[in-house]
Order: structure tokens, then C-alpha cells, then sequence
């Protein structure tokens, strides 16, 4: 286990599983919330610019570090958008990227450029996707060149410098926000009570009221190698395969494929993970799985072995119905001014 994963599983067990917060994070915790109150009074007091793009912006964040599934949201509220005759485009960071210029991603866009989880959302839905440290400069991008009338921001929640219109917080249903304190004694990267503020609370898994509740599910895994083959999860049942993982929460990936009764050898990876191919070597020859993010920085190093899970997030038509009339009303009244 490298570094970062050691550091990863450490902060997890402090986050997450009771461990005793030690006393250097305890006396970082007060720092970060007053840096945290600083750079928010600076938008408000005009001190920083806020950024309108002139057309509604949806923002998809969370208030904890990791992942909660944001992006699996991100491509299903585009994508139904786009099937009510919107035309949105997906804004990123691009965290992890070289590019810090704002850029359109296409689908052979590589992703040590534009970041991995641009890179996924540029292969699986079939919009407009653009990346930029100033998110409001790759959101007028996709305005601009891609014609975009709405934009849906992945991981803009605390990004305020991009106005929006919709707020939208997902919420892991299971592990909620750990020991409820903030960077870095705990995983917060706001207090909980800013979910009051927001328009939608989605959770992923277990919804509490006046949440949506969001089920992310895959049943199939694709050839990393051969375009077209697939074969379905449940095809594994019984089997022992390779779970390699490199996201925010990798035991989600693991229980996903638990549940269709393969038997998991987990392999979890820091976040944004950079690949060198070492991670898919095994001695022996057992499939290989992996994430989607995971897959646009390590196909170069696969082999038969290795397959991909795609999955997808699925929620309530009514949810949708509800987001889309907020929109729509704000399109009539036109955006944030």
C-alpha cells in the first residue's frame, strides 16, 4: 500500500469508523472553518467576482470529501435534461488534469489533460463537456461554441465564483457525515447545517425525509480490449475476481459487485489514482474489474482480464419533474442576475 492510500485509510478510520481524532487535526479544524467563513464573506462583500453565464446553472456538489456519487447524478440529470429538449453542457475542475486553461473534452481527450472523471462523463454521455480552474470560464465556453442553454455543474457546491440557480447536495446514505466535523478533523468540507440552504438533497442509498433517494446500480461489465463484449454481472456469481478501484468511497464499488454474489479480492486506490499499469498485474487469471473513472487512465494496460462496470443513477420521475420546472421557471424569468 503506497502513501496515499496509507494516509486515505488513516483519515478513514478517523472520519468514518470512530477512531480518536488526533490532536493536530483537532487544532486544524477551527483554522479551516474561519478560512472557510473569509473566503465566503469575500463573494458576499463583493470582494471576489461572482461569475453569470446567462443561462440557468445547475450546481451537483457535496459537503463531504470523497465520494458520495455526484458524478453518476451529474450524467443522469444531463441526460434527462436533454430528453425534455434541453441542451446542457457538464462543467468540471478537472481535478487531476494538466489543463488549467478552460478546454471542451471530447471523447478522445486524454485524461492526465482534462482529469478522470471529465474524461468518463465525456465517453458516457453523449453532451458537451468542458473543464477549467474558473468554472464559470468553461461554462461561457460551452455556452458559446456548444450552444448550450443550461449548464450542470459536477462538484461546484463550495466553487462560488460560478452563480447559480439550483443547488443540488448529495448525501451518501449510508455513511451521512461521519463524526460531523470539519477539515481535516473530519470530513466536512461544510457544516452539515448548509444542506438547509440548499434546493435538492439527494441521498445515495437510504434517503431521510425531505431527501431524494438515488440507487446506483450496474449489471453488466465491458471489455476493456474488445469494443462491443459484455457479459453480464451475474454471469460471475460464485466467482473470485480482481475489484481494482481508484474513487472517493471504494467499498461502494466492491458491495456493488458483493451484491450480484461475486466474491470480491478488493484492491481500493486513492482517489484520482495515477496509473502505471502495475495495479492490474496479478498472478493469476482472475477477471479483473474496475470503475469507469478508473478505466479512462488504465486501458492502455489491459489485457483480456480486464473489464469495466458501468453504472448508473436512477431516481424518482418526479424528482426530475421537479428540477426541470425549477429551471424552467428561472429560463422565464431569466438566470441569476
Amino acid at each position: 500500500m503506497g502513501a496515499r492510500a496509507r494516509l486515505a485509510a488513516w483519515l478513514e478510520s478517523i472520519w468514518y469508523e470512530g477512531a480518536r481524532v488526533p490532536l493536530a487535526l483537532g487544532l486544524l479544524e477551527p483554522v479551516y472553518a474561519a478560512l472557510l467563513r473569509l473566503r465566503r464573506w469575500g463573494y458576499s462583500a463583493g470582494l471576489r467576482r461572482i461569475s453569470h453565464i446567462g443561462v440557468p446553472v445547475a450546481v451537483v456538489g457535496n459537503l463531504t470529501v470523497g465520494g458520495t456519487g455526484k458524478t453518476p447524478l451529474v450524467a443522469a440529470l444531463a441526460a434527462e435534461l436533454a430528453r425534455r429538449a434541453w441542451r446542457p453542457g457538464i462543467v468540471l475542475r478537472g481535478y487531476g488534469g494538466r489543463r488549467q486553461s478552460p478546454m471542451i473534452v471530447g471523447r478522445d481527450t486524454d485524461a492526465a489533460v482534462c482529469g478522470d472523471e471529465a474524461a468518463l462523463l465525456a465517453r458516457s454521455v453523449d453532451l458537451p463537456v468542458a473543464v477549467g480552474r474558473r468554472r464559470a470560464a468553461a461554462a461561457l465556453l460551452l455556452v458559446q461554441r456548444a450552444d448550450c442553454d443550461v449548464i450542470v455543474s459536477d462538484d461546484g457546491l463550495q466553487h462560488w465564483g460560478l452563480a447559480r440557480d439550483l443547488e443540488i447536495a448529495v448525501v451518501d446514505g449510508r455513511r451521512r457525515f461521519g463524526n460531523g466535523r470539519l477539515l481535516p478533523a473530519g470530513p466536512l468540507r461544510e457544516p452539515a447545517a448548509r444542506l438547509r440552504a440548499v434546493d435538492f438533497v439527494v441521498a445515495n442509498g437510504a434517503a431521510q425525509p425531505g431527501e431524494a433517494a438515488m440507487q446506483v446500480s450496474g449489471s453488466r461489465a465491458c471489455s476493456l480490449v474488445r469494443p462491443g463484449r459484455q457479459l453480464p454481472l451475474e454471469s460471475l456469481r460464485g466467482q473470485r475476481v480482481h475489484a481494482v478501484a481508484g474513487i472517493g468511497h471504494p467499498a461502494r464499488f466492491f458491495d456493488l459487485l458483493r451484491g450480484h454474489g461475486i466474491e470480491v479480492m478488493p484492491h481500493p486506490l486513492p482517489d484520482h489514482h495515477e496509473y502505471d499499469g502495475s495495479e492490474l498485474r496479478f498472478d493469476d487469471s482472475r477477471p479483473v474489474l474496475v470503475t469507469e473513472k478508473d478505466a479512462v487512465k488504465c486501458a492502455r494496460w489491459a489485457d483480456e482480464r480486464v473489464w469495466v462496470v458501468p453504472v448508473e443513477a436512477r431516481l424518482p420521475a418526479e424528482w426530475y419533474d421537479r428540477v426541470h420546472a425549477r429551471l424552467h421557471q428561472v429560463r422565464l424569468q431569466g438566470s441569476s442576475p
